[in-house]
């Protein structure tokens, strides 16, 4: 009745990975790190120097950390120790009775402690969202994405992913990240989300996908907070002057802007959404016109 040892597997790879059906991106503003289970209880059922539990932790740990860098907030679920049986209900057809109140059993593993500013979920069933205020917490805080990892995969991972797709919440389910009873348990969960309510992604995906957002926000040239202020700051920081050195209608070229660094002004901008090109920002190179054409196709996009 209760989990059996569960055998080492190999983690899934890249090539294993199924075809996504959408094509969403991870927004370090709207997303949420939610760590499933990750409790003694729940690893102890594998030989945890073994794949894929060595893979899970190490995957899990750069996950955290990347959202740490990028105030992306962090969820963890746990489940109780010693449950009352009105709210394990038929949870204990299944599993027996599940943890001892015994943190050597409910604790968070020493590898992913939670930090001071994490928030810590009791979890009552398979998933996340099932009595708990995730969903509140969630809406609140303005979330609407939520980067999933954890145990186990085909269980509490799917059902919650599944759950969020339903309150209009985007689930990435993170196939490197997550664990479970078998190779085909696994593969079966990362193949159902990729098809029916989520993206099925890889770590170093995740990673690369927050770094390069943040790197667009850092420079302040997302559409939406691309300012007219922020374009002349910019531009000062490649001529390597201050921006009040330079009014809105002087000629730039004048001031050392050479076709080398109009490319990359062209390129950071078209990354951002805008979509100029070199001759369009050539023609008049001044702060004046080229707020006028950079307005003009805001208003069309």
């Amino acid at each position: 009745m209760s989990i059996q040892a569960i055998p080492s597997y190999q983690m899934p790879n890249v090539s294993d990975l199924p075809s996504n059906k959408v094509s969403w991106e991870i927004d370090p503003n709207r997303a949420v790190l939610l760590i499933h289970d990750m409790q003694n209880y729940f690893l102890n059922f594998y030989d945890r120097e073994q794949p894929p539990i060595t893979e899970l932790v190490h995957h899990i740990e750069c996950l955290k950390q990347q959202c740490e860098e990028q105030a992306i907030p962090v969820v963890y679920t746990a489940q109780p120790g010693n449950q009352n049986p009105t709210d394990r209900a038929f949870l204990t057809d299944f599993w027996g009775e599940g943890l001892a109140d015994d943190v050597a059993q409910t604790a968070i593993i020493d590898a992913l402690q939670p930090a001071v500013n994490d928030l810590k979920l009791t979890k009552w069933r398979y998933s996340a969202f099932k009595k708990s205020d995730f969903l509140n917490i969630l809406q609140e805080q303005g979330r609407d994405q939520l980067i999933i990892c954890g145990v186990y995969a085909h269980i509490g991972c799917m059902l919650t992913a599944a759950d969020a797709f339903m309150y209009d919440v985007q689930p990435f389910f993170i196939a490197d990240a997550v664990a479970d009873f078998s190779l085909d348990e696994h593969k079966m969960a990362m193949e159902y989300i990729a098809k029916r309510c989520g993206m099925t992604i890889a770590t170093k995906d995740v990673i690369h996908m927050l770094q390069e957002k943040g790197k667009k926000q850092e420079e302040g040239l997302e559409m939406d907070s691309f300012t007219f202020d922020s374009m002349r700051q910019q531009v000062a920081n490649m001529l390597g002057i201050e921006a009040e050195e330079f009014s809105e209608t002087e000629d730039l070229m004048s001031l050392g802007l050479d076709s080398i660094r109009l490319m990359s002004l062209v390129e950071s901008w078209r990354q951002a959404g805008l979509q100029v090109n070199f001759m369009e920002l050539a023609e008049k190179s001044t702060l004046s016109a080229w707020w006028s054409l950079v307005a003009s196709k805001k208003q069309r996009v």
